[in-house]
């Protein structure tokens, strides 16, 4: 399979060839699901507390006599029912991490990224570099592709100058090849990709296919 491939100026260089393993073969909707299920999850810090009865603050006497006040019957302050007191079946600290064999991780990626590519939501640029920090040189790059919405851009290895000058621009985010992952794909209308970037992945599937 082939995509267009353009330069910084935004002009078409012909087409460069996709690996096999993003070539798209059907999505399985589950395994994508799952994947970003997983993500999800794993980014939940997990970190909500609240305290029961037994861990406010407060006597544990009776306020008051339990007849003639006029008021309802209460046998301590740390009643649920009052003000400061304990909660009833709250959130406690909890790891909310799910873990997802390799196998269906990488298939995932691969499903994604197929997907995108077959949407035409992949724009494949020679190199993506500015010489400055400056955020409008930055900009201006982006403004000659053919990109709308919030965009992800896939950089081999970003430069200080490329990270300093696209850290401000609110619809776009930028992540290397070697740690972009299915949700990113996903979650976003357009991915800007170095043709150094897209061989990296296919690569990058290989390393993790001979690892496993």
């Amino acid at each position: 399979m082939k995509v267009k491939i353009y330069n910084q100026q935004g002009e078409s260089r012909g087409e460069t060839e996709v690996d096999s393993r993003f070539t798209f073969k059907g999505v399985s909707p589950q395994v994508v699901h799952d994947a970003v299920v997983a993500y999800r999850a794993n980014q939940r810090m997990g970190t909500a507390c609240t305290k029961t009865i037994a861990e406010v603050t407060g006597s544990g006497k009776k306020p008051y006599k339990q007849k003639g006040t006029g008021r309802a019957r209460a046998g301590l302050v740390r009643s649920p029912l009052w003000r400061k007191g304990g909660v009833v079946f709250g959130p406690k600290p909890r790891d909310y991490s799910k873990r997802m064999p390799r196998e269906i991780k990488r298939l995932a990626f691969d499903q994604a990224l197929a997907g995108r590519i077959k949407s035409d939501d992949v724009i494949v640029v020679e190199s993506f570099d500015v010489q400055t920090s400056k955020t409008k040189d930055f900009t201006g790059i982006l403004k000659k592709l053919p990109v709308k919405g919030f965009t992800l851009l896939v950089h081999e290895s970003p430069s200080a100058n490329l990270r300093l000058a696209s850290r401000n621009v609110a619809t776009v985010q930028m992540v290397s090849a070697a740690s972009v992952n299915a949700y990113q794909l996903l979650d976003c209308d357009k991915i800007v990709i170095t043709q150094a970037a897209l061989r990296l992945l296919g690569a990058r599937g290989v390393q993790q296919a001979e690892a496993a």
